[in-house]
């Protein structure tokens, strides 16, 4: 409670009430350095629903979503369960207060839960997601990354973690992507890396496009592959939150062969 928690922090930037001082502290001056950050936040929430839409859409039944934050307005077990009540939803967090947030969201919906566990081990959070009984390993899983890997160092292997989990699921699954980008925007990426790393003491790390494509490693990507996150498969107006070539977002969706 006395660190920013970037799930809170998320949140912040939101407008969602899920969140201490000391988040929306971290939020209001990221948000100083780089005005369009909610932009961007909404942005992020928006591919999310579309991309939970599409896998719904290609039948997946269960949803894994790692890095999840809180369950606030739009997320997946309301957009999913809109479309079928028995899809189910496990989120999975790092941060407690997030996971117990979520757990008194959840209270009521016997089809979805949330769990602590560490991105960094894969093999515990599969252990862990198995042990719920909501997620079925030997069906097909729509992986949900959103804005987590972003939070794992060069040195702790995103592309392995990736790997790893890719390995744990079944052909026919999907896994979805997004993760904060240099390539648009350098100045302001490094400007936000800095003070997230020096200030807030998130640590944030900024990838170019080769360095996001290439956790897709081992997935067949969908159209339209990776790009910015408003490009992905809009569904109106609305969705475009961000200018062509401004995001500080890339997004994609990859099929598990």
């Amino acid at each position: 409670m006395t660190q920013a928690s970037p799930a809170r922090m998320y949140d912040a930037l939101l407008g969602g009430s899920h969140n201490f001082e000391v988040d929306r502290f971290a939020a209001e001056a990221g948000k100083k350095l780089v005005p369009d950050l909610p932009r961007l936040a909404l942005s992020n929430r928006a591919f999310l629903r579309r991309a939970v839409r599409y896998l719904a859409d290609q039948g997946i039944r269960q949803f894994l979503d790692v890095g999840s934050g809180i369950p606030t307005a739009g997320n997946v077990h309301e957009v999913a369960q809109s479309i079928d009540p028995r899809i189910r939803v496990l989120y999975v967090d790092i941060d407690p207060v997030a996971v117990t947030h979520a757990r008194t969201i959840l209270v009521d919906n016997e089809h979805a839960d949330a769990i602590q566990a560490d991105l960094r081990k894969p093999d515990e959070l599969l252990a862990k997601a198995a042990d719920t009984g909501l997620i079925d390993f030997t069906e097909p899983v729509g992986l949900l990354l959103v804005a987590v890997l972003h939070l794992l160092q060069d040195d702790e292997r995103p592309v392995e973690t990736v790997a790893a989990l890719r390995e744990a699921v079944l052909p026919g699954s999907y896994v979805a992507i997004s993760h904060l980008t240099s390539a648009q925007r350098p100045e302001d990426a490094a400007r936000l890396g800095d003070h997230s790393a020096n200030q807030s003491h998130v640590g944030i790390r900024f990838r170019d496009r080769d360095s996001i494509t290439a956790l897709f490693t081992g997935w067949e990507l969908v159209d339209p592959g990776v790009v910015e996150l408003p490009q992905w498969r809009p569904e109106s107006e609305r969705d475009l939150h961000e200018s062509p070539g401004r995001s500080l977002g890339l997004a994609g969706v990859g099929y598990r062969v």
